[in-house]
């Protein structure tokens, strides 16, 4: 049996990971899971978001039997991974905002230019409003970008416009007016951090108008931690299965069903009710 990934957010943003795990390790059964009642997270407490997290993902472990379970969204990584890593006996792996990785990056290319690695050093973090006010946000910046100028910038506004763009195919309209000022002034920015996972959802649309910013995000990242965690050896011929399910009894994903269907045939799509976990299965 192939092995399976469990992969869960609240919205379409983790299909972003998904699509990263599925092209590096096409071989894994992958299950998508999202919390869609009670989306957005980011408008969420803590005291909220933290039982449901828990009681969404042990519960869905315990029915899907994952061999890992990957959080992606930013917002429960920081909020709830380390316990579900004391409930859960499989390995689970976060998503935090590639703050490392963009500063390394800046700094390098700051070095070509200038033969000084602070000079001209200007990242941003773009995530949620909630992500980028976080105590974890902070500690992250310190000690991985203290020779960088990090700017960073809430927006709660691409969390809804990824939405919209997978299930409507809508593109945002005011993308440009939203970020342009922000990434120039009063220095303009060379590397952004996507610090959402819906955010690389629009990651074409950002190139498009900013090309001359390289936009990180942790897709890749994560994909490879998956391929290190899983036992070696698991590689077998053939893609594995992929699954959709979600919370929301009156409201079917179809934008992320479409997106899914488009990277392989769906073997299963089933609303998974966050009160009781009693599964309405449809067959696709």
């Amino acid at each position: 049996m192939k092995p399976s990934v469990l992969i869960f957010d609240s919205g379409v943003g983790g299909l972003s990971i998904l699509s990263e795990v599925r092209q590096l390790l096409p071989h894994l059964s992958l299950h998508y899971l999202m919390d869609n009642e009670a989306f957005p997270y980011g408008l969420k407490t803590d005291e909220e978001l933290i039982p449901r997290v828990l009681q969404v993902c042990t519960s869905a472990v315990r029915e899907l039997k994952p061999d890992l379970l990957i959080i992606a969204c930013n917002t429960a990584s920081t909020l709830a991974l380390p316990q579900l890593r004391q409930q859960l006996d499989i390995p689970v792996v976060g998503v935090v905002p590639a703050i490392k990785v963009a500063a390394a990056l800046a700094a390098e290319q700051a070095a070509e230019q200038t033969d000084n690695t602070t000079a001209g050093c200007h990242i941003g973090l773009l995530a949620t409003p909630a992500t980028v006010n976080r105590t974890y946000t902070d500690d992250l910046i310190r000690d991985f970008a203290g020779h960088c100028n990090v700017r960073r910038f809430g927006s709660k506004e691409l969390v809804q416009w990824a939405e919209d763009w997978i299930t409507h195919q809508q593109p945002p309209q005011d993308l440009f007016t939203h970020l342009d000022q922000w990434l120039r002034q009063p220095e303009p920015l060379t590397h952004v951090v996507l610090g959402c996972t819906h955010f690389p959802l629009l990651k074409a649309q950002l190139q498009q108008l900013w090309p001359n910013v390289c936009w990180v995000d942790s897709g890749a990242a994560i994909a490879r931690r998956v391929a290190d965690l899983l036992p070696a050896g698991t590689a077998a011929d053939g893609n594995g299965f992929l699954q959709c399910f979600w919370t929301d009894i009156a409201k079917e994903p179809g934008g992320a069903i479409r997106y899914l269907e488009a990277l392989g045939q769906l073997s299963r799509c089933a609303v998974l009710p966050a009160d009781n976990f009693l599964y309405k299965n449809q067959f696709v």
